[in-house]
């Protein structure tokens, strides 16, 4: 199972107790429009390949220039938190296996979409995505791109992730890295 950071990491870990599942990270980062950070226009994989959403980035007249100088900006994010997140631990083998995406919730998709990518990139055999919420519109989206995908909740009114949780506080590095450190102890 992998989650990616750094909400997901929680919910991710209650999955992944409840299934025996080892637990692991995939990072990826959402490239926001100029302006409006949390409107994605497109996501980097881990791997540092970028995925646009070129129908966000014409309708907001978002510059090349603007794509290529956040994407880099997010994938020197992505370094370090894999550097701090994950050290010199291996990153698991996903070849011929079937991997569980999770997220504490998706709105546009995008980071999810990059999450996919990189795991397939990786010649993961199946891919499924969970997550808690989701707008209906995107989770019929990212079936065309998982192998599978189950969401408890796909509300008629979303707005965001956030407003389907009692408390949503942002989760730090130092929780990520906690609940890593104390699954890794677990399975030694």
């Amino acid at each position: 199972m992998l989650a990616i950071p750094r909400g997901g990491v929680v919910v991710a870990k209650e999955v992944a107790d409840r299934l025996g599942a080892p637990l692991d990270l995939v990072i990826t980062r959402k490239i926001g429009a100029p302006g409006n950070p949390e409107l994605a226009v497109g996501a980097v994989t881990q791997d540092g390949e970028s995925l646009i959403d070129r129908e966000t980035v014409d309708r907001l007249r978002v510059s090349e220039v603007y794509l290529k100088e956040e994407a880099a900006r997010q994938s020197a994010e992505i370094i370090r938190r894999m550097d701090y997140y994950r050290g010199h631990r291996a990153f698991p083998e996903l070849t011929a296996k079937t991997v569980i995406l999770v997220d504490d919730g998706v709105a546009t998709g995008s980071t999810m979409k990059a999450a996919i990518q990189s795991v397939k990139n990786m010649r993961a055999e199946s891919v499924v995505v969970a997550v808690p919420v989701g707008p209906q519109e995107t989770i019929h989206e990212l079936s065309r791109y998982a192998d599978r995908v189950v969401c408890l909740e796909t509300p008629a009114f979303f707005n965001a992730v956030g407003q389907f949780y009692g408390e949503f506080e942002q989760v730090d590095d130092r929780t990520v890295k906690e609940i890593l450190e104390v699954r890794d102890s677990a399975v030694s």
